[in-house]
């Protein structure tokens, strides 16, 4: 089939460049977001999809809203059979919805109806989920709610991290999606109406939704700083200032210590919680680079009693 594909961050790369190395299908143009303000001297920077497109000679459109008559006008001349989607971050019209003869066809990670919306991945790992996935389904204008082509499932580790998880479901999708095309041009796949049952909603995780909260038990802070890691960063607050945690660990044992109490020894750092405490291990101070927290401790030397939190 001849495919436009649409995305715009790293995490939609391994779609583009499987699509481009399976030999079956000619990617015939990329849609991405415009280029965006990145860096201290903030100069535009393309995305890297457009980046990704480039070196590989591909046409690249990068319309401000996928309704403008100029894009429309380009991708009907183009003529689509499809057009695979992932990440791409802006909502698809109906007018060009309706443009390739087999629709607007997302990756999307999560196990459809759970989660659908902006942060899936975040979500499933805040939740507590222990298996999650990607699917690929047919793009309406409902939020995620299309019929479903097919699923690939993916254990989440204890220790995974968002961008840990969702790099290897960029991987694992980036097959599902090559495989989902293949299906839809011989005819032997069929979207299938997702069920009314089960349906979660994933938004987009603000700032202020990462404000962690020591009175929660342990586990619900861990999973917190894992599922907010490396995006937006989960935080707290030390004597006035925020302190981003960018990698905790559970410890059953230390059930001494108050909510937000620090405790610190020669090597390690610990929180309590609602439940048992947590061993800080990697964080970053305001205006600072990340650092050991124990390396952290000894420089902003710790009094006894001190806390974490407002």
């Amino acid at each position: 089939m001849k495919l436009v594909f649409a995305g715009t961050p790293e995490v939609a790369v391994p779609a583009l460049d499987a699509l481009i190395a399976s030999g079956r299908h000619e990617v015939a143009a990329v849609v991405t977001r415009p280029d965006a303000p990145a860096g201290r001297g903030r100069r535009l920077v393309a995305s890297p999809v457009a980046e990704r497109a480039e070196e590989a000679g591909i046409e690249v459109l990068k319309p401000v809203k996928p309704r403008d008559e100029d894009f429309l006008a380009r991708l009907r001349e183009i003529g689509p059979d499809a057009c695979p989607v992932v990440a791409y971050g802006a909502l698809l019209p109906r007018v060009a919805l309706d443009v390739p003869a087999h629709g607007w066809v997302n990756l999307h990670f999560s196990l459809l109806p759970a989660w659908r919306g902006a942060a899936p991945v975040q979500h499933a790992i805040m939740a507590g989920d222990e298996i999650t996935g990607a699917s690929t389904f047919l793009i309406e204008e409902g939020l995620d709610s299309g019929p479903v082509y097919g699923t690939v499932t993916e254990e989440i580790r204890r220790t995974d991290t968002s961008g840990d998880l969702l790099t290897r479901l960029a991987f694992a999708g980036s097959g599902l999606l090559v495989a989902t095309m293949d299906g839809i041009e011989d005819g032997t796949l069929k979207a299938v109406p997702q069920p009314a049952d089960g349906v979660t909603l994933a938004p987009k995780i603000t700032v202020e939704n990462a404000h962690v909260d020591w009175s929660a038990p342990a586990l619900r802070v861990d999973r917190m700083v894992r599922g907010c890691t490396p995006a937006p960063g989960a935080w707290t607050v030390f004597r006035g200032e925020r302190l981003k945690l960018i990698h905790a660990t559970p410890v059953p044992e230390r059930t001494d210590l108050a909510p937000g109490e620090l405790s610190v020894g020669k090597n390690n750092v610990y929180v309590g919680t609602g439940s048992y405490a947590v061993e800080l291990l990697w964080v970053q101070a305001q205006g600072k680079k990340p650092m050991c927290a124990a390396d952290w401790a000894r420089g902003v030397r710790i009094a006894s009693g001190e806390r974490l939190g407002a």
